[in-house]
């Protein structure tokens, strides 16, 4: 590599070891190295290269485990806890999770698996985003063990250290990725900046000096590129751990923010209960194997099953007494067709003597009024267990006070005059 190399960010922040990685109060890793290897790369898709998982961990020394997360939007979703899940069995095993919050990647978006460049988000969202991560992540991972790093530590670099990063890569290295290939084969856009986040995620891995980084399989491309650059910085190279992708609540598709098809970790039970029985039987057996760890139940019903599943998921995210109250609300509902026992309020305001009926109805269900005239079209709104339609868009504000107005099947509120 040619010019000055640029100062590696663990030499400059924090404690450490003889290795420079920053201290760690775990002991050394006990069981066999084979036994253990073995047993974390059980359900992987990749574990590469061959053999170098059991080498690392015949160290003695704790793993130090990599997972990068860009905070996109708000929620961490079961898609991602498939391979928090994983993580966790390393840290049960007495190695270091460095989990990394990509507030910087995460203004550039990471193209994997995308057909055009991802839209950029502000700053400040990012920022939002961010703050929640942790704190939905350690419903899997065990917080007190969790080294949190920020990728904007060292990625706010100078222009030489940049320099010197680009020359590790050559740009017929990137475009051998697929997603990049199809959309340079079609004469799609592909930003210069999209081309680096590759390099800045890898860059993460010379940073934090990982020994080991997880990710999903449409990962693989990045992960073994950050073994390229720890090369070239004089690192030992990570292992590359990649997990299959969970499907969306399509059943088909990757689970998705961005596709609406995800469920989010922090969603109340009843909606984490009532999504996952939307699921398509031909879907579960890939979500029991991949958040629990088990098959599909045999002996039950297709039905069965997936009450099984929404009540093991809402135990985990929230407790077993939330599981009893969120199958009670959805027999309740959904089967005896009853109101919930308590229903949140919803408060509006007339405007000219009307309530315009498709702006509340937006407000309640997150959407917009096109959505909203839809769903009135669709007959899916009802005022007080009556059906509205798509005629009813300007309502008399007496009609509303009091009355209980459900939006879809999982949105019910009792409207209240504001004022």
């Amino acid at each position: 590599m040619h010019g000055k190399e640029p100062a590696a960010p663990w030499m400059t922040t924090g404690g450490s070891d003889a290795t420079g990685a920053p201290d760690s109060s775990i002991g050394p890793v006990t069981k066999s190295a084979a036994t253990d290897a073995g047993f974390l790369a059980r359900d992987a898709v990749d574990c590469l290269p061959l053999g170098a998982l059991e080498r690392k961990l015949a160290s003695g020394r704790p793993l130090r485990v990599k997972l990068g997360l860009d905070p996109t939007a708000p929620d961490v979703h079961l898609g991602h806890t498939v391979v928090l899940r994983k993580l966790r069995e390393f840290q049960d095993r007495g190695h270091v999770v460095v989990l990394i919050i990509g507030d910087y990647t995460a203004r550039v978006g990471d193209p994997s698996g995308r057909s055009s460049t991802r839209p950029v988000l502000s700053g400040e969202q990012i920022d939002a985003n961010a703050r929640t991560y942790v704190q939905q992540a350690a419903k899997v991972l065990d917080r007190d063990r969790i080294e949190l790093r920020h990728n904007s530590e060292w990625l706010d670099m100078r222009m030489e250290q940049l320099f010197a990063l680009t020359r590790t890569t050559t740009v017929a290295q990137l475009l051998e990725r697929d997603d990049f290939a199809k959309r340079y084969a079609a004469g799609e856009p592909i930003s210069i900046l999209e081309l680096l986040y590759p390099l800045m995620q890898a860059y993460d891995s010379v940073a934090v000096r990982a020994d080991v980084e997880l990710g999903g399989t449409d990962q693989k491309f990045n992960l073994l590129l950050g073994r390229d650059v720890q090369r070239a910085y004089g690192v030992d190279e990570q292992v590359v751990l990649t997990m299959p992708i969970l499907a969306g609540l399509d059943g088909e598709r990757k689970m998705s923010k961005s596709l609406g098809n995800q469920i989010g970790v922090s969603e109340p039970p009843d909606e984490l209960y009532g999504k996952t029985l939307s699921l398509p039987d031909a879907a579960m057996g890939g979500w029991y194997s991949l958040l629990l760890g088990e098959a599909t139940p045999e002996d039950l019903s297709a039905r069965d099953a997936k009450h099984a599943l929404a009540r093991r998921l809402v135990e985990r995210f929230h407790s077993p007494r939330a599981a009893d109250a969120a199958a009670a609300h959805f027999d309740r509902v959904f089967v005896r067709r009853e109101l919930p026992e308590e229903i949140e309020e919803a408060r509006f305001e007339a405007a000219n003597g009307t309530v315009h009926i498709p702006a509340l109805v937006a407000e309640i269900a997150g959407g917009s009024r096109s959505d909203a005239r839809r769903m009135l079209a669709q007959g899916a709104v009802k005022l007080d267990g009556e059906v509205l339609g798509e005629d009813d868009l300007e309502l008399a504000p007496e009609r509303l006070d009091g009355a209980v107005l459900q939006v879809g099947k999982r949105r019910t509120r009792r409207l209240r005059a504001a004022g």
